[in-house]
């Protein structure tokens, strides 16, 4: 495997040909390298990492010009779709399309043979899913699902899934699906975040924590507000749900 540094004039030029939609000026440099495809380019500094050419094509903020065709032309070239980032910590490609709710680059990944179910995600080292519904990127969860991506309670109470809640709240005990107590209460709180008042509304009565402080030291309360879910922050304050300022 090539392992460029950032600062090399090829990586330089690779990223930019990746970034600005320059097909001609890609293909061209994948002609002239025949082991770029399969590399991968260093940084230093705070995004301190390796990443893959298809990592450059999907990195923050995502959205980049041609995006289909460039993740199609690196693929066809010998990227690997599955390839993990190397530092601290180990996403796909896909994890970070998903992360910007990149649907043309997820999309044209998933065509080149990207695992839909890889874990490595920063949400709690899971799937692509986890990091779209983590981060609020509504469109990519969505694509996923009708990719065939696999929802689990979190997920599933994210996007207001309400049939799939209910059978994970109807597992017996001891079986695969069934849930703990953490595991609802994580859930509502997914729920009050997504904006998914009904889904809120089951897993309070199903024993929720409706003043847990989760992920980003967030109540359910401040996390509806953050989505400006106005229905569930209504609801939320009529349950007697506090904020994290609120708590002491």
């Amino acid at each position: 495997m090539k392992i460029l540094d950032s600062r090399d004039p090829l990586a330089i030029s690779v990223t930019e040909a990746i970034r600005t939609g320059d097909l001609r000026a890609l293909r061209q440099l994948l002609a002239d390298h025949p082991a770029l495809a399969a590399g991968s380019i260093s940084q230093d500094g705070p995004a301190a990492g390796r990443r893959s050419l298809l990592h450059i094509a999907t990195d923050w903020p995502g959205h980049y010009p041609r995006a289909g065709e460039i993740i199609a032309t690196l693929a066809a070239a010998g990227a690997d779709p599955n390839a993990r980032f190397v530092g601290a910590h180990t996403e796909t490609p896909l994890h970070w399309a998903a992360s910007s709710d990149d649907v043309t680059a997820l999309d044209a990944l998933i065509d080149a043979g990207a695992d839909i179910e890889a874990p490595g995600a920063v949400i709690g080292g899971g799937t692509p899913l986890a990091d779209a519904r983590g981060f609020g990127q509504w469109r990519a969860a969505r694509r996923l699902l009708e990719h065939g991506a696999r929802a689990d309670l979190q997920d599933a109470a994210t996007l207001g899934l309400l049939d799939q809640v209910e059978a994970f709240l109807a597992a017996a005990p001891g079986s695969p699906d069934s849930t703990t107590e953490s595991e609802i209460t994580s859930a509502f709180w997914g729920a009050c975040h997504g904006g998914q008042l009904r889904t809120a509304q089951r897993l309070l009565d199903h024993g929720a924590d409706a003043n847990w402080v989760g992920y980003d030291d967030l109540t359910p309360l401040d996390a509806a507000r953050a989505q400006h879910a106005d229905d569930v922050v209504r609801w939320l304050l009529d349950q007697g749900a506090k904020g994290r300022a609120d708590l002491g």
